[in-house]
């Protein structure tokens, strides 16, 4: 594979997930959409599984693991088709851009690691300032806004636990194995909050778009988008890998009013321009290494 394909690939992916997600609850209804491109997804990799005879391991750590990163993907991914309905698709790509920052939090309190410098305090700070001031922010077209951002941040924070939680249990499993085990834990999860939330009713009237965006979702964005990050994240340095956290925000948002005729409220952008100041100083030591050479 090639890696400055598979590093396209990522940013290409993530790009247009929030997009994808939108389009799925809207067309069709968020807990359907999200259950939808859970099953997609798991049985891809129960296929892919048998088809490269990787071993599943099912001991009690394993389990475990499982049930951690299942929970969590499962909560993490209902927050936010629900959020999506609410606030503009850009907006969670920004959101989720948060990630590194309260993943780094958790390692701190949790691990005890010693990631949180005066640099990137001061950067936690301004991102924190920004989602602020989005927070406050009356956003067009939906009186529901407020909530769906907090929806949102809840399933990044939840998204972030996850994985500090599965650092901590420090079981070593192949990436297929982590998915598919999380895949078939959260998938059953989100089929009851299906049932709870359509009372198992099949969406009466789903469009085009919003079934393409759940295959969508299901394959590229379950599968093939983490496979690749996998892939990159072994082969590239901290810094080439932080420089996707802060370029998928920015086409995301592009993408979102481009395709979407997303408007975003004066004071929103102010926020999201706090938001990348503070990934930018949070993640400044790791983009100092740019200028290494690539690793191949």
């Amino acid at each position: 594979m090639s890696l400055p394909a598979a590093y396209l690939g990522v940013i290409l992916i993530w790009s247009t997930t929030p997009l994808a997600i939108q389009w799925g609850a809207q067309g069709s209804s968020f807990s359907f959409a999200v259950m939808g491109r859970m099953l997609i997804g798991l049985a891809l990799c129960v296929l892919l599984l048998f088809a490269t005879r990787t071993t599943f391991p099912f001991t009690p750590a394993a389990r475990r693991l499982y049930a951690i990163s299942g929970l969590t993907l499962g909560v993490s991914m209902l927050l936010t088709s629900w959020g999506a309905l609410h606030i503009p698709s850009g907006l969670i790509s920004v959101i989720f851009g948060l990630s590194p920052l309260l993943t780094g939090v958790f390692a701190a309190l949790w691990l005890s690691e010693r990631t949180l410098t005066p640099l990137r305090i001061a950067g936690l700070a301004l991102a924190l300032a920004g989602l602020w001031l989005i927070f406050g922010q009356p956003w067009p077209g939906d009186g529901h806004a407020t909530l769906g951002t907090a929806a949102v941040v809840a399933g990044m924070t939840t998204q972030a636990l996850g994985l500090v939680w599965i650092k901590r249990l420090n079981v070593r499993i192949s990436s297929l194995s982590i998915t598919t085990g999380s895949l078939g834990v959260a998938t059953p999860f989100l089929i009851v909050a299906w049932l709870v939330a359509d009372a198992a009713q099949l969406p009466p009237d789903i469009t085009l778009r919003a079934a393409m965006s759940i295959v969508y979702l299901g394959v590229l964005g379950s599968l093939v988008g983490f496979t690749l990050y996998y892939y990159v994240i072994k082969r590239l340095d901290a810094g080439r890998v932080a420089l996707i956290m802060l370029v998928t925000p920015v086409a995301a948002l592009l993408l979102g009013k481009t395709l979407n005729q997303e408007h975003i409220p004066a004071l929103g952008w102010a926020g999201i321009a706090l938001i990348g100041a503070g990934l930018l100083l949070y993640e400044w030591q790791a983009l100092r290494q740019l200028r290494r050479p690539v690793i191949s």
